[in-house]
Parts: structure tokens; C-alpha cells; sequence
């Protein structure tokens, strides 16, 4: 018998595909489940390894859907639109609301390395002893350490549920060996999941990272092929201050015009341009206030 091994020297621009197995099977047990999540996490970890994705740009942007997942079941009504306005048109001295404190929450967590200290500063209103020993709660392989650390943190604080979820995420990142926090977890596990002990909680978030890891990889996959296009128009950018304002595209989820290296008609004029070259989208539908992004 012989198998098809995928070629990814061909193509360097191309990513490493999801295997049709892992998006495909329905499994039902929890070894067969692990099985799958484990396989879909190794895909992850070798698309994230490609030196075309934009790290920084995929944790903002998996940090909104993670922010937004949380609001919803807050109750609360803001979308991803709103967040986005919350973090980005703050005038000193405001405070971004409940909604935006999420976000700003999740921002700040893929923003830092997985350490306790860098933690702590993300979650200012947590102790970083009291963070330490969640994180040591957790045992295992990799899902089942971050499923005993959101069973302990929701156990000792059942309202804190968007730390809980941050520090399952950590806990997934330091056993697996990564630097940084990937929100996966949040956008998987439902309301109902949040109330569930020992393999039943386990069940669920290997399942809820399967979902999870299948999103991950297609926005890996989306935002290689959007920054290949703007490094590509890059040089046809003639403003001073142009290389910078592009980097700062290539590593953040939106960025108002005020925020970038140029005069305020020159930065507008900068987007403008590179909406027309198909580079960045404007991510509100406004005329003012606007917000771009890749």
C-alpha cells in the first residue's frame, strides 16, 4: 500500500492543507476525539512553522473572534464591528465598556509571551500566584491540561470567564511548546460545555478545538495570500513613511489612519491607495471614523 505524502516544495506560497480525515469524521468517543484534535493541532503547528503566515496578524485577528465568541454568551450585543471601535477609537481617559475590556483582554494576551509574568500584566485584575497555580494544575497531553485548567480557574471563579479560557489557551501554548497564546479555545467551547467536569469537559474541548484548528488554518491560510499580495504593492507605495505604515498592516487586525507614520491627509491618502491596489480592506462601511485592515 502506498500513500500520498503532500508535496509543499512545489508551491512555496501554497500552505499545508487540512487532511480531508480530521474535517470529515464524525467521532464520538473520547479517544477516537483526541485522536482527531491531536492530528488537527500537529496540522496547526506546522502551518503556524511557515514562514508566510503572519503571526501577529493571526492572533489579533483569532483574538476578535475569541472576544467575540465571549460577548455573545455575556449576553451582551456587540460584534466584532463594535469591538474593533471599542480598542481603536478610545480617546484618552475613556474606558472601552464591559464588551471592549473583553477584547482589550484578549488583545493583550496574544500580544505577550506565555509566561506567568507576561499573564499577569494581560489579566491585571488576577494574581500571579493565583495564575501560576492554575496553570500547574494542569497534567497531561496538551488538551487535557488546558481542560483542567479551565475546569480549576471556573471552579474558583465562575464569573471570570474569559481568564478561564485565556489560561486554557495558555496552558494548550505551554505544552506545546509555543511562545505565544493562540485563542482557540473560546470560539469552541459553548455555554453548556462551561458547566461540565472530568472527561465530559475534556470531550468537549477536544472537540471544540477540532472546530477551532479547522478555523485557524483557513485564516492562516487567507492571511498568507493577503500579505504575499500587500508586500507585493509595497513598493509602489511612494509615501514617506510607507514601509512602516504596511508593516504595521501586516501585524495588526485594524489600523485608523491616525495611528500611522504620515500626516493625517498622506496616511488617508495611503489607504486609500491601498484599497485600490486590492491590499487592505476598509473593515467599517463608514465615511469617518474609518478603520483598515488586510
Amino acid at each position: 500500500m502506498t500513500f500520498a505524502r503532500p508535496d509543499h516544495t512545489r508551491d512555496p506560497e501554497m500552505l499545508p492543507r487540512m487532511p480531508a480525515w480530521v474535517t470529515s469524521v464524525r467521532a464520538e468517543t473520547l479517544e477516537d476525539v483526541a485522536f482527531l484534535s491531536g492530528a488537527a493541532l500537529n496540522h496547526l503547528h506546522v502551518v503556524l512553522g511557515h514562514e508566510d503566515v503572519p503571526q501577529s496578524l493571526l492572533r489579533e485577528r483569532l483574538a476578535l473572534r475569541a472576544a467575540e465568541a465571549c460577548v455573545v454568551v455575556s449576553g451582551r450585543p456587540e460584534r466584532a464591528g463594535e469591538l474593533r471601535d471599542a480598542a481603536h477609537l478610545l480617546r484618552p481617559g475613556d474606558l472601552p465598556g464591559p464588551a471592549g475590556e473583553i477584547y482589550m483582554a484578549w488583545r493583550r494576551a496574544v500580544a505577550r509571551s506565555v509566561s506567568v509574568k507576561a499573564l499577569g500584566r494581560a489579566l491585571p485584575t488576577l494574581d500571579p500566584g493565583q495564575i501560576a497555580a492554575w496553570l500547574d494544575e494542569g497534567q497531561g497531553a496538551p488538551v487535557s491540561r488546558a481542560a483542567m485548567v479551565l475546569e480549576r480557574v471556573l471552579a474558583e471563579a465562575p464569573r471570570a470567564e474569559t481568564s478561564a479560557l485565556i489560561l486554557a489557551d495558555a496552558a494548550l501554548a505551554q505544552a506545546l511548546g509555543w511562545s505565544f497564546i493562540l485563542p482557540l479555545m473560546a470560539t469552541g467551547v459553548k455555554r453548556a460545555d462551561r458547566r461540565k467536569r472530568g472527561d465530559e469537559l475534556r470531550l468537549a474541548c477536544h472537540r471544540a478545538l477540532i472546530s477551532s484548528v479547522i478555523e485557524a488554518v483557513r485564516q492562516a491560510a487567507d492571511l498568507a495570500r493577503r500579505a504575499a499580495h500587500l508586500k507585493a504593492v509595497a513598493p509602489k507605495l511612494r509615501a514617506k513613511g510607507a514601509g512602516d505604515a504596511v508593516e504595521m498592516f501586516l501585524t495588526r487586525d485594524a489600523v485608523a489612519p491616525a495611528a500611522l507614520p504620515l500626516p493625517d491627509r498622506a496616511a488617508r491618502r495611503l489607504c486609500d491607495r491601498l484599497v485600490d491596489l486590492g491590499a487592505v480592506r476598509e473593515l467599517t462601511g463608514r465615511d469617518t471614523f474609518r478603520l483598515y485592515g488586510v
